[in-house]
């Protein structure tokens, strides 16, 4: 596909290819790519009164953020992205702040161990953690907080849920995702078939990746790969993602399979979006829209 109808997203694909690296020239290294990410979140804005603070939580070390009109009472844990191997919340502030914004709530960013260096399930403990001390120590309410991540930390909220439910810990209002990587063995035909529109993610990428997280890990363990969980008895879920994507087809067999166990899910297809694009707000309509949305459906899950 060569033209986009909407003006923006070509924009963005055109900033996303200036950054490419040169054919032939070997991918950057862990330590790079979380360099960069980490500069691309400092380099973003927050919204006007918003405050971020240091802190930890039953060991995990994260940021809160408290935008202006935070309702008191209201929780959001945030699972950033990065593939498992990259990300952290300085990487993701300012879609962290913007999303807590628009659902009215404060919200912790976790900075969950990474892989290669802390294989699964390393994250899944350290996102059980923090949920639990939220609740025993931070005084949230399950019905009046909501988990939301985006890529990885899409399918960390949902590893999270169904290992809540194992525990027989308490739910929480709702789950939303962007753009969730929830099958670490890539196998959705989406992997190709949107090879070639996809800007930002390659199925090689993501298999290294998966590799470097897995270390050997069985990827079909639900701690690793959701969608083959069982989510009879999950919170209701968002799920927001590009039509544009690879990893569009973990999106729908999530839906799917949600679904079949009689959640009630939201499943919003973006046309002509790419990855995690409410991360563009500064350039994107469309990325402001989507997050204008998915806060009005966390708003409506948090209650009074």
């Amino acid at each position: 596909m060569s033209s986009w109808k909407d003006p923006e997203i070509a924009g963005v694909r055109a900033l996303l290819a200036s950054r490419q690296p040169a054919p032939g020239e070997p991918r950057p290294s862990i330590a790079a790519r979380r360099a960069a990410s980490d500069a691309f979140g400092e380099m973003g804005s927050l919204p006007p009164g918003c405050r971020h603070e240091p802190m930890t939580a039953a060991g995990v070390k994260g940021e809160r953020v408290i935008p202006a009109d935070a309702l008191e009472g209201r929780r959001m844990l945030y699972l950033h992205g990065g593939g498992y191997t990259g990300g952290s919340p300085r990487s993701h502030r300012p879609l962290a702040a913007r999303l807590a914004e628009a659902a009215r709530t404060s919200a912790i960013v976790a900075e969950y161990r990474l892989g290669p260096e802390h294989p699964c399930p390393a994250a899944v403990e350290d996102a059980i953690a923090v949920y639990r001390w939220m609740l025993e120590e931070d005084g949230a309410e399950p019905e009046r907080t909501v988990v939301a991540g985006d890529s990885a930390g899409g399918g960390l909220t949902l590893a999270l849920a169904l290992a809540l439910k194992d525990l027989g810990l308490p739910q929480p209002a709702g789950l939303f995702t962007i753009s969730p990587w929830a099958d670490l063995t890539q196998s959705h035909a989406t992997y190709r078939s949107k090879a070639a529109d996809d800007p930002m993610i390659t199925k090689q990428g993501l298999d290294d990746s998966a590799t470097a997280y897995l270390a050997g890990f069985n990827p079909r363990d639900p701690r690793a790969s959701p969608v083959f969980g069982d989510f009879e008895g999950v919170a209701p879920m968002l799920i927001q993602v590009g039509s544009e994507e690879a990893l569009l087809g973990d999106s729908l067999l999530l839906a799917e399979r949600a679904g079949q166990a009689r959640v009630e899910v939201r499943l919003e297809v973006w046309p002509e979006m790419i990855h995690v694009w409410h991360a563009f707000g500064g350039q994107l309509g469309a990325a402001r829209r989507a997050i204008k949305t998915a806060g009005q459906w966390m708003d409506a899950r948090l209650g009074g």
